[in-house]
């Protein structure tokens, strides 16, 4: 990657994370808006860390549970085609293998909410596997602690 595209793709980041700002800010719409704005720049052949980045956060602005798991499944193909070298490339230490657990977690909710509690189990199943390898800290526990409260309730369908 020249100088010059790796300037384009932190810049790519850095307003994927201004967007999620305003996501965690409240200002779903805006974030939305921001996302859809970047996504039609980069598309789906565009970077596999920002897509995956992208979807991730975009199927967290969807009103609609089919447009959430139609982000949600764009975000688990883009992570699909990640390598760790790519994650590196960004500065995160984070390993590829890390974004499944959440990755799934989602995929799992967006079924609940579609009322398939089979294609649900199926996710929190991957899920749970998948946060093996989550460190013991607050990210970990949280996502473990999620798909334990998404285990109960599906088990209450």
């Amino acid at each position: 990657m020249t100088e010059q595209q790796e300037a384009s793709a932190d810049a790519v980041m850095t307003r994927i994370g201004q967007a999620i700002m305003l996501l965690h800010g409240g200002d779903r719409e805006e974030a939305r808006n921001r996302f859809g704005a970047i996504w039609a720049e980069i598309g789906e052949e565009g970077d596999a860390l920002h897509r995956c980045t992208l979807a991730h956060y975009m199927a967290d602005t969807q009103d609609d549970p089919g447009d959430e798991l139609a982000w949600d499944l764009r975000a688990l193909t883009a992570a699909d085609g990640l390598s760790d070298g790519r994650v590196a490339e960004h500065g995160d230490s984070l390993a590829v293998r890390v974004f499944y657990p959440s990755l799934h977690l989602n995929l799992a909710a967006d079924y609940v909410k579609l009322q398939r509690p089979d294609a649900a189990r199926v996710h929190l199943d991957r899920a749970r596997k998948a946060s093996e390898v989550l460190a013991d800290d607050g990210y970990g526990g949280g996502v473990r602690a999620a798909i334990g409260r998404l285990e109960r309730r599906l088990r209450e369908l």
